[in-house]
């Protein structure tokens, strides 16, 4: 009895948990980090200020636990896309379009995860998750090098120069500031750079991707 009372109990932590962390991704998607904070996710959640110190110790402890989810939810989704693709060029065309068009779907998150000033404790998740893409692109491009699909090239330096690129010629587009932007052509056009920039040889028309949304406010 002991232990299913245990593990119960474990349960209902573990929901009012995600109900916290839904409702902080609600806050996120609509007003970035600064609208994320205790009192109004308290507010959203239906729960009282206190009870979300129960599962975060603080705000920032709060906000690396939704970077964490979101970013590894959108990592998973371009890393899946791309091991579905063979050749270099358009596995790397896959993780340049699904990256940008999940971005510019859902722009007030996107821009937070890449680019909204943070505290130091969501800048060392932000930095594991660029380094998840960074590894995803330096393993496409050194093995379009492998197969003899790309000119010889330093890998790990053109994966970080590639995603780089991405990130920057997102900014504009998601910021909060910018008018709004029609993703097609933004997202073709730094499909081209990118190709370009590793010797890639597009492999037929581009195909614009079109991924569904993620279940909860996700970029």
């Amino acid at each position: 009895m002991a232990y299913r009372s245990t593990a119960r109990t474990e349960a209902t932590r573990l929901a009012h948990r995600e109900r916290l962390l839904d409702s902080a991704r609600e806050l996120l998607a609509e007003g970035g980090y600064a609208a994320t904070s205790i009192s109004a996710l308290a507010d959203r959640a239906g729960v009282a200020t206190g009870s979300v110190y129960t599962h975060f110790s603080s705000k920032q402890e709060l906000l690396a636990a939704v970077f964490r989810h979101i970013a590894g939810h959108e990592l998973t989704a371009v890393r899946q896309a791309v091991h579905g693709e063979t050749g270099a060029a358009t596995r790397l065309r896959t993780l340049v379009e699904v990256f940008s068009s999940r971005a510019l779907r859902t722009p007030r998150t996107a821009w937070a995860l890449l680019a909204e000033p943070v505290d130091p404790l969501v800048e060392a998740e932000r930095l594991t998750y660029r380094r998840g893409y960074h590894a995803l692109a330096e393993e496409t491009i050194a093995a379009g090098i492998s197969a003899g699909d790309l000119p010889a090239q330093d890998a790990r330096l053109s994966a970080a120069a590639v995603i780089g690129a991405i990130s920057e010629a997102l900014l504009g587009p998601l910021s909060p500031v910018a008018e709004q932007t029609e993703p097609g052509p933004v997202v073709q056009a730094i499909s081209a750079l990118c190709l370009r920039a590793v010797g890639a040889h597009p492999e037929g028309p581009s195909r614009p991707h079109t991924p569904s949304l993620p279940e909860k406010a996700q970029p």
